[in-house]
């Protein structure tokens, strides 16, 4: 359940399960049904006690795992009896967990703990005082030398990885946890502080992913801005991503979650020229009023975040940029919304997510004065979307003419292909259809131009790379 990092997560587990001797199945032949849940957001906690209780009606057993269960740990054991409740500690011997699940064995649901205290407060020389497991980053010392086909110990001989998805597009985690202290933002708390995996690990990986027919590489954490802090080197993303992208096999990397406070003119340089380096800006901005910001305990406002936008536009015009905003923010007054709308119709943004805010567990939002009546924020949250629908199809048409690189995804039809551009992340920004006269193949990255927009969306016909009658793919790379 949830984002791309938990894909990883439950990647790794499903890659130590088979080593244990576990065989992944459907549900329907499942002795054991492992929910790696989701704990962001009210709703995704809803969606993932939903899938619980689902697995729950089955003859199987029901485990529990991801970030729900490491958030709430004996209270989620004891609000639902049905499953069994892991916390990340429990990976590492993930396969002797289910062997005791199955045989009956009932284990005491973990406490909760703020596993921020787990890493010391210094950054520099977290990686040799980890404690606990984190789940990405592997058991220091632990080897694997009999693993199933398919399951590999994608850095080094420390973490266990099974591809769930045989697409040409993974996500690769290069780092775990964060150090921000957003007021709104449990997240800290229970993924721990930021540790950063080393580039080695990192690109060993992606070199087993290549191998596994992945072309995009999808680099997700808590805060990759942060990159390599802990490592004593505040501009390792800059010298990581060159490297990954002269991994044989794959074509694109992208980046994922970025914070604007600590986003360098050296780390834009590198996004917007390396070659195989997609110009893509995830930045979390969350809002453009000063005033809310530093409620929020963030950076900015509506004119920085633009001169910021602007620097970006500057050194590439055609990059492509997300982010997400929350409405109804205790003390957020109409002015502040007011100035959040300028700013979304000013960015021009790619792909906008809109949240109506709701106080988390254990966060300093939630003791905030001034929150606001949750219909107002419904109406404030579903207006701001309304407006974020139009202003992102304007965008989307403000592209038509534009050459793009397509990867293919999904064959349609005869001579009609699915993909994403460059400034299109995987299931959140939109897809591209291309049109070819020559044949493609999923894995493809083909040259094309926009000739139309449907929403966020894009329709585009592939450019020929070679006279007519002479056999090759349209623009292929």
């Amino acid at each position: 359940m949830g984002c791309a990092r938990n894909e990883v997560d439950s990647e790794e587990l499903a890659g130590r399960l088979e080593a244990a001797g576990w065989t992944l199945t459907g549900r329907d032949e499942a002795a054991v049904v492992l929910v790696n849940t989701c704990g962001f957001i009210e709703a995704a906690k809803q969606e993932s006690i939903a899938e619980l209780l689902d697995a729950s009606g089955s003859e199987a057993k029901v485990v529990a795992a991801g970030c729900l269960a490491e958030r709430y740990g004996s209270e989620l054991a004891g609000a639902l009896p049905e499953a069994q409740v892991l916390s990340f500690d429990d990976y590492g011997d993930i396969g002797a967990r289910l062997d005791a699940v199955l045989a009956g064995e009932r284990r005491p649901a973990h406490e909760p703990r703020d596993r921020r205290t787990l890493l010391p407060i210094s950054p520099v020389g977290r990686g040799d005082a980890a404690t606990g497991h984190v789940p990405g980053h592997g058991i220091p010392g632990s080897a694997f030398p009999d693993l199933p086909p398919g399951v590999a110990p994608a850095s080094g001989p420390r973490v266990l990885r099974r591809r769930l998805d045989g697409g040409p597009v993974a996500p690769l985690k290069i780092a775990s946890g964060c150090d921000r202290r957003c007021s709104f933002c449990a997240i800290p708390a229970f993924r721990g502080a930021f540790l950063s995996r080393p580039p080695a690990d990192v690109i060993a990986e992606a070199e087993w992913l290549a191998s596994q027919g992945v072309r995009e590489l999808f680099l997700v954490s808590e805060n990759s801005t942060s990159y390599g802090k802990d490592l004593g080197n505040l501009r390792l993303l800059d010298e990581l991503l060159p490297g990954l992208a002269a991994v044989p096999g794959i074509s694109r990397i992208r980046v994922s979650y970025l914070q604007p406070a600590e986003l360098r003119p050296g780390l834009v340089d590198v996004m917007t020229s390396t070659p195989g380096v997609a110009p893509y800006f995830d930045l979390s901005f969350q809002h453009a009023s000063g005033r809310v910001l530093r409620a929020m305990r963030r950076f900015g406002d509506g004119p920085r975040f633009c001169a910021l936008l602007d620097q970006i536009r500057e050194r590439c015009p055609e990059a492509g940029v997300r982010s997400n905003f929350i409405v109804g923010f205790p003390g957020e007054t109409p002015e502040d919304v007011a100035e959040l709308e300028r700013f979304l119709s000013d960015a021009r943004l790619d792909a906008i997510g809109i949240f109506g805010y709701s106080d988390e567990d254990g966060t300093e939002a939630a003791s905030l004065d001034g929150h606001v009546d949750p219909a107002e924020i419904a109406r404030r949250a579903d207006d701001l979307s309304d407006l974020a629908e139009e202003l992102m199809a304007q965008r989307a048409a403000d592209r038509c003419g534009e050459t793009i690189d397509v990867l293919i995804e999904e064959p349609l039809g005869p001579g009609h292909y699915q993909g994403r551009a460059a400034h299109q992340a995987p299931e959140v920004d939109g897809v591209t259809t291309v049109r070819s006269p020559v044949p493609l193949a999923v894995g493809d990255i083909v040259s094309a131009v926009v000739v139309g927009s449907e929403g966020v969306d894009l329709q585009a016909e592939a450019r020929l790379s070679a006279p007519a009658g002479v056999p090759a793919r349209a623009g292929m790379r």
